[in-house]
């Protein structure tokens, strides 16, 4: 059976401007994952979420769950999708986190990296590209990821 990712880039836009702790600094959904076109390649999901990780990575993020302060079109997308206790590996990234990632450090094996398998050579390309002008527009700590997989 395989496992698909689900999820969306969100940002907080004002956050940069008037701080994290206004009110008017919620997150706010930005793109859906299926547009992006990620696929499924499991050393990827591995490498980056530790999801299928036969492949011994030491992943960037794992388990995190939803964010509570997670945005209402991502509660309404991951609500859409299907129950909580049918997704699994729900987690999130921010911006800065993956911009700080060691991209060079490999699995278990030593024979892939992680630039390899899931930079910006790869499909999830699209992505880090949104991430990253969202980054420099509101601040890369005000950019994340958010998935969840079946």
């Amino acid at each position: 059976m395989s496992t698909d990712v689900s999820g969306m880039i969100e940002c907080r836009p004002i956050a940069r401007i008037w701080g994290e702790d206004d009110e008017d600094a919620v997150w706010h959904a930005a793109i859906d994952l299926f547009l992006l076109n990620t696929g499924n390649a499991y050393n990827a999901l591995a490498c980056l979420f530790g999801v299928r990780n036969s492949f011994g990575f030491r992943p960037l993020t794992d388990d995190r769950g939803l964010p509570e302060d997670a945005s209402t079109g991502l509660r309404g997308a991951f609500n859409a999708w299907g129950r909580p206790q049918d997704a699994h590996g729900t987690t999130w990234i921010t911006w800065a986190e993956l911009a700080a990632a060691n991209w060079d450090e490999t699995d278990r094996s030593g024979t892939r990296s992680r630039s390899m398998v899931a930079g910006t050579g790869t499909h999830w390309a699209p992505v880090w590209d949104v991430m990253r002008t969202l980054g420099e527009v509101h601040g890369p700590e005000h950019v994340r990821l958010v998935v969840w997989f079946d």
